[in-house]
């Protein structure tokens, strides 16, 4: 009797604020579509999202008896890279969605906006500063901010100062990667700059961008799963 092979699966993170909703939206069909599974896992509350996500993946890592699939959308791709950094020969490619800044956040626009967001969150209390948040911004997005912050409800605030003042693995850094790496860039959102995905790129030796748009992820959430997926694929060979 032979024992059945285990399928493969990416261990994906969701972004700031956000939620392991979202990750399956974006991830699931794209991945599936190449044979893979999707392990999205709930984050982590409050102070504890980046230390929680990182001792989570150690954890996944163990338990599969080695190298994973790494990946997460925003700050979830920041952490996904770190801990490959830290952890060379245990990872076997990574699928980045919307990178941010690479080494300190200075004055990075996802940065500066979580920190006012987490300045709102503490000022006004969670639902005034939703209704603040929400007003004018895309539908699809106000739907995905409002289901996702009230998920973290009073961690909310902590968790986005976590996420605004943690340093994304240094250029240098992560020309050490030598693994396959898809890296997804909406070219119209300003607070990920697709600037940044370029750099990454360019600092990574097998490393592919695909461009996609927020108008498509609104319309289309895998939109930026099958620009990651597609981008991986192409490193890959």
């Amino acid at each position: 009797m032979t024992s059945a092979m285990p399928k493969p699966m990416a261990l994906m993170l969701p972004g700031t604020g956000s939620d392991e909703v979202f990750v399956r939206s974006v991830f699931a069909g794209p991945l599936a579509a190449s044979g893979i599974a999707l392990d999205a896992p709930e984050p982590p509350r409050g102070a504890q999202l980046a230390v929680g996500f990182l001792t989570m993946i150690d954890s996944v890592a163990d338990a599969r008896h080695g190298r994973l699939l790494l990946g997460g959308i925003s700050f979830g791709a920041h952490l996904a890279a770190e801990w490959a950094v830290r952890n060379p020969g245990r990872c076997d490619g990574l699928l980045l969605a919307l990178p941010a800044w690479a080494g300190e956040p200075d004055a990075a626009p996802a940065s500066l906006a979580a920190k006012a967001s987490a300045d709102l969150v503490e000022r006004e209390g969670l639902e005034k500063a939703l209704r603040l948040s929400v007003a004018g911004v895309a539908p699809w997005l106000a739907g995905e901010l409002t289901r996702a912050w009230r998920r973290h409800g009073a961690g909310l605030a902590a968790s986005l100062r976590v996420a605004a003042n943690r340093a994304a693995p240094t250029l240098e850094a992560l020309k050490e990667l030598d693994i396959p790496v898809g890296i997804a860039a909406c070219v119209d959102d300003p607070v990920h700059p697709a600037e940044v995905a370029d750099a990454w790129a360019g600092a990574l030796p097998r490393a592919t961008v695909r461009e996609t748009t927020l108008d498509r992820l609104g319309a289309d959430r895998e939109s930026l799963g099958r620009a990651a997926v597609e981008a991986w694929q192409v490193s890959r060979r």
